[in-house]
């Protein structure tokens, strides 16, 4: 039975993760016959489904989706395609993929949704995942970074990272990582807090943090960079220091998102906005450039609020460091997903575009609602 990774370059990484699980599938660009697997997120939802219900018509294809827009939103999803796997699918999909061949129902697959005479089955979600009993990618196919750490304590209103993976605390372990890296020489981290490593996500364990970095010391370390972060509580004098010591990268990407207080609390974020211009002054200080995310057009503060953003992002700048802009969107299952985008005031726009020029500040402050 020939199965297909449909390709898309965003969603690269979560095929790299699950390519191991599925040794026999390949990686295609267009549906094809046989069982076609998508991992989507919400921006390409609605060009998922254009290629699938046009698919129908080309090809004899079993339709699976995953990924954090299907998890989300596994009814909508069950429009277009045959079955959903619902949040992690390194253990589900395999057995999915198993029941299909064998022509039965997935009853006993955990964590799969699906449609029978006009009514959703959603089997009961199974237990998290052991991420040391799966590579994090198939070196002679597809690689990635190295996803070191799965889930998070916090539950930012905007985020889906803890509603797809649990507020429980993950870790690769140390020999599993070590293992991984052997496939690089430029060796990079999948991590929603780099700094975390090790840690309950909450209290940071920096000897934890050491022994990763130590144990792959030799390579060109790239820590606390895209596609991970850090949070702003966690970049302390001894953190920079390791990182000074066993990472190649000499910039840290700050998770800041606002420069107001009041943004911050009814986000969820968990810590303050003195403790991201502490963060920001301890980077410089010790020979960091920090890149700093904001998010704009959230539906939360005003104009003050705003204006306290825009000023820490000048401030940032000043001092010479970067920004990277995201445009706020309202995913399935978070507190905000009813929420609109808010335009930012034009004072704001002139800002961001005379940074973005000058090449101090990257990213996006459009609205991304044609994608959705």
């Amino acid at each position: 039975m020939p199965v297909h990774f449909r390709y898309f370059r965003t969603c690269r990484f979560s095929i790299a993760a699950l390519l191991p699980c599925v040794p026999n599938a390949d990686i295609v660009r267009e549906p094809q016959d046989g069982v076609m697997l998508y991992s989507f997120c919400t921006p390409l939802s609605r060009r998922v489904y254009a290629e699938v219900d046009a698919g129908r018509r080309k090809v004899d294809a079993t339709w699976v989706a995953g990924g954090p827009h299907a998890s989300a939103r596994p009814r909508e999803a069950l429009e277009h395609f045959d079955y959903v796997v619902v949040g992690e699918g390194e253990k589900a999909l395999p057995l999915l993929l198993d029941a299909i061949e064998r022509g039965c129902e997935p009853e006993g697959v955990e964590g799969v949704a699906y449609v029978r005479e006009g009514r959703m089955h959603h089997t009961p979600q199974r237990s998290t995942v052991c991420l040391d009993e799966y590579p994090p990618f198939d070196s002679r196919r597809l690689c990635g970074p190295i996803e070191i750490t799965r889930g998070c304590p916090h539950a930012c209103a905007y985020c889906q990272t803890p509603r797809l993976f649990g507020h429980t605390v993950r870790h690769r372990s140390i020999p599993s990582i070590v293992e991984a890296a052997g496939a690089y020489r430029d060796v990079r981290f999948i991590s929603p807090n780099a700094l975390g490593y090790g840690s309950d996500g909450v209290h940071p364990r920096l000897d934890k943090v050491e022994a990763l970095l130590s144990a792959i010391h030799g390579k060109r370390v790239f820590f606390g960079t895209f596609p991970s972060e850090v949070r702003p509580e966690f970049v302390s004098e001894r953190a920079l220091a390791l990182m000074d010591r066993y990472c190649a990268n000499r910039s840290i990407s700050i998770g800041v998102q606002s420069g107001s207080d009041l943004v911050l609390a009814r986000l969820g974020r968990g810590h303050t906005v003195a403790q991201a211009y502490e963060a920001v002054e301890r980077c410089l200080d010790a020979d960091f450039t920090p890149t700093a995310d904001f998010i704009f057009g959230l539906p939360i503060g005003d104009e003050e609020d705003e204006r306290a953003t825009l000023e820490m992002v000048e401030w940032i700048v000043r001092r010479g460091g970067r920004v990277r802009a995201h445009a706020f969107i309202p995913l399935p299952a978070t507190p905000l997903e009813h929420a609109s985008f808010k335009p930012p005031s034009q004072r704001t726009v002139r800002t961001l575009g005379r940074l973005a020029r000058a090449g101090k500040l990257t990213g996006s402050w459009e609205p991304l609602s044609t994608f959705l």
